[in-house]
């Protein structure tokens, strides 16, 4: 995978300024970072600007009451990466902020003179640190460069005068880093983790396997954990741990159910019975602390092991004494051959090791870019797209019942298939559409319109298909026909959206009568090729045929029937239709 550069910055800012055109590019860069880093959401991010004069070095402000902090942002976007050294003097002016907002006497200096809107932000960010100890975050974001050394005096100030308080720089390399992260899908990451290493009983450093390869950097590790460890990372993150694995929580499988019963009854043997768990990350550290062995990681995913992780963290209230495994691989990401070592090993690691539930081609795509851009794109029109294998609960409880529609790769993948390809190919089944053969075609980009489109015209047709047995073996077939009138006519964007907004509606009346004209025509054409007698072919083997949607069109030219005549006149009432729905 291509190493990520400043232009593909400039084109996530450029999206952004489609839905938020008043708004400057420092600005812009802010709100992105705000939903790469510190948010779920981008309008959470842009609500976050303080934005406007007489801000005073204040340009985003968020408090999250869940992780109870406070965080403040301070962007500075130059075009060019790693282009310039920021000023002391601008780093320490914002390190300064967090003594601003914590010292009474130096807030009231502060808050004179500040816009109103950023006053009454800083006012309640003020209460939640000092009524309710939320812990104040400093992060100064920028595309240039910030010294070791100003970094660690930043730092310092502001350990100084916050209690619990933190500062972090965020320099051009970082930010590449962090866009890489967000276009595989991992955005918010999470910055860091510790765990506690199991001890007592049967349990000494012995119990600790280590591995460093001098050659790729990378190092490992194999620890024994005690079950409530586990649950608190996912307590403390949710599903942000597993956003670079391939799957969500597929609820009460069979592996799951053997999980639960052996929590259950034998609690004891959980560390003999299960796998373990897979995590990747930037940097991991063995430490010390209070008598206990830890482990701390930086940005870490675990990419095998969620439903086990899950299903520790639903019986860890009951107190159970259990242990399990967990396999830690600490990958370097500081050069373009390190992160694309990283990828590659990530991206196996997956693919050796989740084999108790069996992973499959679309499996192994979920986490493809394409994927998680035409998510976000979908995401933006209300629809929630399902790129994961995951059962409905999990994907009804991700989409927190905000979206209209849901609807899953695969049967995009078979809805762009069908317009695009051999009907043959969809009716073969979605899978082999997630092959490398096959994948490129059926997704080539991410325009959410363009798929929809496809997709709205899929969801008719099987509606009009519904109650027919035989049309189920030609639905492809009649898409495909469909769709080589209707794409013409939604060339333009404005007709895309024109048609998504009638199927919306399920207001669909003339291409209804349009497609079953097709049906009863493809009905026809069946009983002229089928054959006659013991050798006439069985419609589900009929359309089993390569070529099928070539012979239609022929025969289509070379008859006329009352079925073509419907057709072309609810055709023509349905051109009638998308062409006022545009100009509304």
């Amino acid at each position: 995978m291509a190493q990520v550069t400043e232009t593909d910055l400039r084109h996530q800012l450029n999206d952004l300024r489609e839905r938020y055109p008043k708004l400057k590019d420092d600005e812009l860069f802010v709100a992105w970072f705000m939903q790469c880093f510190v948010t779920d959401t981008e309008s959470q991010g842009v609500d976050a600007l303080v934005g406007g004069s007489h801000d005073k070095g204040l340009d985003a402000l968020y408090i999250d009451s869940g992780a109870k902090k406070v965080f403040l942002i301070q962007g500075k976007y130059h075009q060019k990466i790693v282009g310039g050294t920021e000023k002391r003097s601008d780093v320490m002016a914002f390190a300064h902020l967090a003594g601003s907002l914590t010292d009474i006497e130096e807030y009231k200096a502060f808050r004179k003179g500040l816009a109103p809107a950023a006053a009454r932000k800083a006012d309640e960010a003020r209460k939640h640190i000092e009524q309710q100890g939320y812990r104040l975050h400093l992060y100064y974001v920028t595309t240039g460069r910030v010294s070791e050394g100003l970094r660690d005096e930043a730092q310092k100030a502001v350990k100084q005068v916050a209690n619990g308080g933190c500062f972090e720089a965020f320099d051009g390399k970082k930010i590449l880093r962090l866009l890489s992260d967000f276009l595989d899908g991992v955005a918010p990451p999470v910055p860091m983790l510790e765990f506690e290493l199991e001890n007592g009983s049967g349990i000494n450093n012995t119990s600790i396997l280590q591995r460093f390869d001098k050659e790729a950097g990378i190092e490992s590790w194999v620890v024994p954990v005690a079950v409530a460890q586990i649950a608190d990372l996912f307590e403390s993150v949710g599903v942000r741990l597993f956003a670079r694995n391939v799957r969500g929580y597929l609820g009460n499988t069979e592996i799951n159910k053997h999980i639960k019963f052996t929590l259950e009854h034998e609690p004891d043997y959980f560390w003999y019975y299960n796998n373990g768990i897979t995590i990747v990350c930037d940097g991991a550290e063995k430490r010390s602390q209070s008598g206990k062995d830890m482990l701390r990681l930086v940005n870490p995913q675990i990419i095998n092991g969620q439903q086990t992780t899950r299903t520790l963290h639903e019986y860890a209230s009951t107190g159970i004494n259990a242990a399990v495994m967990v396999r830690v691989i600490s990958v370097p990401r500081d050069n373009e051959q390190d992160t694309q070592r990283f990828e590659n090993l990530v991206s196996k690691i997956v693919a050796a090791t989740n084999w108790q539930n069996k992973i499959t081609a679309s499996d192994l795509m979920s986490n493809d870019r394409r994927q998680i851009e035409l998510e976000r794109n979908l995401r933006k029109l209300d629809y929630q797209y399902l790129r994961k294998h995951q059962s409905k609960s999990e994907a009804k409880r991700l989409a927190g019942g905000v979206h209209r529609f849901q609807i899953t790769k695969e049967d995009m993948a078979q809805a762009s298939a069908a317009c695009e390809l051999d009907p043959l190919i969809p009716r073969r089944g979605k899978e082999h559409l997630f092959e490398e053969s096959l994948y490129s075609t059926v997704f080539p980009h991410a325009d959410a319109e363009w798929y929809l489109c496809r997709h709205w015209l899929g969801v008719q047709v099987k509606n009009e298909a519904r109650g027919f047995p035989e049309r189920a073996y030609a639905k492809w077939l009649a898409m495909h026909f469909i769709w080589k009138r209707l794409g013409p006519l939604l060339s333009k964007r404005s007709r895309k959206q024109a048609f998504r907004a009638i199927a919306e509606k399920k207001n669909f009346q003339h291409l209804s009568k349009a497609i079953d004209a097709v049906f009863k025509t493809i009905a026809a054409y069946y009983r002229e090729n089928s054959g006659t007698g013991d050798t006439r072919a069985d419609v589900s083997t009929f359309f089993l045929r390569k070529g099928h949607h070539k012979e239609l069109e022929k025969f289509w030219l070379a008859n006329e029937m009352g079925h073509m005549k419907v057709f072309e006149k609810a055709w023509a009432a349905f051109e009638t239709e998308i062409a006022e729905a545009e100009e509304r």
